[in-house]
């Protein structure tokens, strides 16, 4: 199986799991999370997620983060990215690039710009608050 990625998966309900995923594809609806512990995973094995369950999907460099332990910065950004603060339902914040056109429908990807665990987000939209271009949002807490 090609395309495996460590990911950390967020519940509405609070609870996490941790594992891999392989093709994901936000268009399906759904995946199959394997258990972190298995080196080569069956199809069979995998437990079904669907998206509409969750808050978010963690695609991270490995399954012990260091959860806000890095800086914000603006580097190799694309020109039809924009700089954006993600307000979850829960409160929970996230800060990365995403692309605006992709924004809505059932989710999209956004790009943390803090260079800690998390190498891209799955952000449901339906489980968010609020979007805030940056420069917004840093006008807000000042």
């Amino acid at each position: 199986m090609q395309n495996r990625n460590k990911v950390v998966v967020a519940f509405l309900d609070g609870r996490r799991l941790k594992g891999f995923l392989y093709d994901f594809s936000p268009l399906r609806g759904y995946f199959f999370l394997f258990p972190e512990n298995d080196g080569h995973p069956q199809p069979a094995a995998g437990l079904l997620v669907r998206l509409a369950d969750l808050k978010a999907l963690f695609f991270v460099k490995d399954f012990i983060g260091k959860a806000g332990q890095g800086r914000h910065e603006l580097a190799n950004i694309a020109e039809h990215q924009e700089h954006v603060e993600v307000v979850f339902a829960d409160g929970e914040i996230g800060i990365g690039m995403a692309e605006p056109a992709d924004m809505g429908g059932l989710g999209f990807f956004l790009t943390p710009t803090d260079h800690a665990n998390n190498e891209r987000i799955f952000v449901v939209n339906a489980n968010v608050r609020q979007v805030r271009r940056r420069q917004d949002a840093a006008a807000q807490h000042a």
